[in-house]
């Protein structure tokens, strides 16, 4: 059955998962023996719940050889053997690309991408595997052809074309070049921009990705919040609209940096749950230690909102998790500083990476636990292979250290015990 054909039957479920009944069907089914358990565009606040709390950022992990955003990525199946090892259940940013769009055009791409999926859910078909859209678009994405279902979807007239970069930018100039000439922060209330964003999500589903982590959200929203909001709107709702059918247990979960704690429209939330920074506060007479606290800089603790869920069950505020980000290193190495963003000039993963191994796992035994208690709504999503800056190799990995992974840092274990310590 064509996409087309299927709009009709997909149309009539959504619309009763709008309304609750969906949700109320499936409520039954998601008891303590299924902690994993979603279907047909449903996720409950517990197995949700479940994810968030064995999630891990494994950055890159199905990408393949040629197909890497930062560089080489050696001993990747000790990182498999990790995984099975710690009980990991959501695999964050396991696929992606920043700026390569000539990804997109390779078979290889996708299909090593999903043959990795394939082989991982042979071990345990419940793990979530995650993708990103980021926040930025470049002069490449003309050489991708726009399908005919994608038209099909925004009942737009079909054409022969490719997308167009220049459709994608905000018209009064915004982010236009932000990250470099020919490369921008693309406009969602731009119809191209949602036609391309729809097609990779959809894409990604297609090869067995069920949860999208949008990037910036807002500020692809640009300065204008209600038309922004209502365009993510339209776009995510045809992307669950397309997940019924396309997606592996027909759900995705989607998610975004969302700084004001979410976007809500008429009492709906548009995003499943809120991922954020730790947002690392200094302590000053200390070097090199840090410490959370609410309130500090533009930490998400404790502000997130509340709504309705996409799912359709109600929430007094949004579920989230907190990662240790990647943005660089500042010009103030080692020297702490409250105006900014940075923990002692360093960025979040590349900070963590930096320090001693005691003090690695005493702080992810510390972050783990402070957040826990400070916001029920909030889950520390641990760090087990991200890109850092300034060192001597490109990514900082969480594995046990050996011949199998030289580069690792020793925080397997210590995953594996705080998650064990958790439901």
């Amino acid at each position: 059955m064509s996409r087309l054909l299927r709009i009709p039957i997909i149309a009539c479920l959504l619309l009763l998962s709008m309304h609750g009944y969906t949700y109320a069907s499936y409520a039954s089914k998601m008891d303590t023996d299924s902690s994993y358990y979603f279907a047909d565009g449903i996720i409950s606040q517990q197995v949700l719940a479940n994810y968030l709390s064995r999630s891990i950022t494994q950055a890159e992990l199905i990408a393949s050889e040629g197909c890497y955003n930062d560089g080489p990525y050696p001993n990747k199946e000790d990182d498999i053997r990790m995984l099975k090892n710690i009980g990991a259940k959501f695999i964050g940013r396991s696929v992606y690309s920043w700026g390569k769009e000539h990804f997109f055009l390779m078979p290889s791409f996708w299909a090593n991408a999903k043959a990795a999926i394939d082989a991982f859910h042979a071990y345990d078909s419940t793990v979530v595997f995650q993708a990103a859209v980021f926040e930025i678009v470049t002069e490449n994405v003309e050489d991708i052809p726009v399908p005919v279902w994608v038209f099909e979807a925004f009942g737009l007239p079909v054409e022969q074309r490719n997308f167009v970069y220049q459709a994608m930018l905000n018209k009064e100039g915004r982010l236009v070049d932000h990250w470099r000439k020919g490369s921008s922060v693309p406009d969602i209330t731009q119809m191209e921009t949602k036609l391309f964003f729809y097609y990779l999500a959809c894409r990604y589903m297609e090869i067995g990705i069920e949860a999208i982590h949008f990037g910036q959200a807002q500020l692809m929203a640009m300065a204008g919040r209600e038309a922004g909001f209502a365009a993510w709107k339209e776009l995510l709702d045809k992307v669950r609209l397309s997940a019924l059918t396309v997606a592996r247990r027909g759900t995705v979960i989607c998610d975004s940096h969302l700084p004001n704690g979410g976007m809500v429209v008429d009492g709906k939330l548009l995003f499943d749950y809120v991922s954020f920074p730790l947002r690392l506060k200094e302590i000053i007479d200390e070097p090199q230690k840090v410490e959370l606290e609410v309130g500090y800089y533009d930490g998400i603790y404790q502000k997130t909102m509340g709504g309705i869920t996409p799912s359709g069950w109600s929430c007094e505020r949004s579920l989230y998790l907190v990662e240790f980000d990647n943005f660089g290193i500042s010009k103030h190495r080692d020297e702490p500083n409250w105006k900014d963003h940075y923990a002692w000039g360093y960025d979040e993963i590349t900070w963590f990476s930096k320090q001693p191994e005691d003090y690695r796992n005493e702080f992810l035994h510390y972050a783990h636990q402070w957040v826990r208690q400070t916001d029920p709504y909030g889950f520390l999503q641990m760090p087990g292979s991200r890109i850092i800056t300034g060192a001597e190799t490109n990514r900082y990995r969480a594995n046990t250290q050996g011949p199998n992974c030289p580069m690792g840092k020793n925080q397997e274990n210590t995953i594996k015990a705080i998650w064990g310590k958790t439901n």
